[in-house]
């Protein structure tokens, strides 16, 4: 196969898998359910309330489904993350992420209004998508949106997974950890969630504003402990979570408590999906296809070296008459080192890369499902045996570029970046391995 049919293929079995978790595909696949839940509820009126990086094609479709029946409805989502969505009767507030923002905060307060408005006989659809951490942001009392941005920055450098940072945020929040759900109380509500987190946890996709909360204000500090970050978090921020430890402060709502006798979670979307999807396309396509797991955790660049063993082994053995497709999502972590430009995915192309130096017949995609991978206009890359020769003529040492977590120019000057725009949707990342 030539590098440009490769591509050609890694991109097709990629789009089979945003495909199978297109947002406003699959809330229409649960008009019943809205419907139904709806009628059942003897409700006088329905809102909807979105936010997340799916959040834009999630509302439309509600108002497609629903029609008329819709009230009103409120939209957070990240910059750049609604074109060519307009709702007819609904707000809609572009924010920041993954870093939250003062238009984060006004979205969000729009939100917070109609649901606290919400009575009894309102029947409230709340959808939920990756992003939603970020783009659902109302610091709790004490703290300022600074104090939160700095939080979050620190965590995010020292390599904190999503456990991890959502313990700590949800402790800091007016609206986490079930804390939206309270708001929301005694409305009804049905909570449809496109999942971006290993294990589908209810709890922790968009920090759990709509389910109950197993989190303490003692993990949250835990976690701050685990970074050693006590002396570089805002003091106002020490200071709330040292008050929730000490009992001052109440808990985020756990399971049992009556506001969440009214609601419903319901997951319509998640990475596994994604990447069956991508299995029976790449089976049509001729593969012998090998699903690994969609719950990748871990270090990126460690990661990238993992895969790259399993693909070379396989191609040593020679087993297969067929050429042979690896699949495999979920979510790794960069600890940042130097002071470079760049994300998860394209760190661990870059190790995948150095790890498969000229071997020939082994092509990696990985790349987000959102289409951004870290600060970046990159979905992630696609790497090969030849990447490093590339660089080599350039004259550019790809040991010095991962050193200083520097992979976006580095891949930008190979030509490996895979650069798609905003999908649409959020079910974590991909990595898809053709071997010849």
């Amino acid at each position: 196969m030539e590098q440009n049919t490769r591509k050609k293929m890694l991109l097709e079995l990629y789009q089979a898998a945003l495909n199978a978790v297109d947002p406003h595909a699959s809330i229409k696949r649960y008009k019943d359910r809205i419907l139904d839940s709806f009628r059942s509820a003897r409700c006088a009126r329905l809102i909807c309330v979105a936010f997340g990086k799916a959040a834009c094609p999630m509302a439309k479709a509600v108002e497609d489904v629903c029609g008329d029946l819709v009230d009103a409805s409120a939209v957070t989502t990240k910059y750049g993350h609604c074109s060519g969505y307009s709702l007819r009767n609904g707000k809609v507030f572009e924010g920041g992420h993954p870093l939250p923002d003062e238009n984060g905060v006004r979205g969000t307060g729009e939100i917070v209004r109609m649901l606290g408005d919400a009575d009894e006989h309102t029947f409230a659809v709340c959808l939920l998508s990756g992003g939603g951490s970020a783009l659902l942001v109302s610091p709790c009392e004490g703290i300022t949106l600074q104090d939160k941005q700095m939080t979050t920055d620190l965590l995010l450098r020292a390599g904190a997974d999503i456990y991890e940072m959502n313990a700590v945020r949800k402790h800091l929040s007016r609206v986490k950890g079930g804390r939206l759900a309270a708001i929301a109380y005694p409305s009804r509500f049905l909570s449809l969630i496109l999942s971006d987190v290993i294990g589908d946890r209810l709890d922790v996709i968009a920090s759990g504003p709509t389910a109950p909360d197993p989190t303490t204000y003692h993990d949250a500090t835990g976690v701050i402990e685990k970074y050693s970050l006590q002396k570089s978090i805002p003091g106002r921020v020490a200071a709330v979570l040292e008050q929730g430890r000490k009992g001052v402060l109440t808990e985020t709502p756990k399971e049992g408590d009556r506001i969440f006798e009214n609601g419903e979670n319901v997951i319509i979307g998640g990475n596994l999906v994604a990447l069956e999807a991508a299995k029976i396309q790449a089976e049509k396509a001729g593969f012998q296809t090998v699903l690994l797991s969609s719950e990748i955790t871990g270090e990126a660049r460690e990661v990238g070296t993992w895969l790259a063993q399993k693909a070379r082994e396989i191609k040593k053995g020679g087993r297969s008459q067929q050429p042979v497709c690896l699949l495999s999502g979920g979510e790794t972590t960069v600890k940042v080192r130097g002071k470079g430009t760049g994300g998860r995915n394209m760190e661990l192309a870059l190790a995948f890369a150095q790890a498969i130096e000229n071997t020939t017949g082994i092509t990696l995609l990985s790349a987000g499902t959102d289409g951004t991978d870290g600060p970046t206009d990159a979905a992630g890359a696609i790497v090969d045996g030849h990447t490093l020769k590339r660089a080599k003529a350039l004259g550019i040492d790809s040991q010095k570029y991962l050193a200083e977590n520097d992979s976006y120019p580095f891949l930008k000057e190979t030509g490996d970046l895979l650069i798609t725009g905003p999908t649409g949707t959020n079910v974590m990342d991909l990595q898809i391995i053709i071997i010849e």
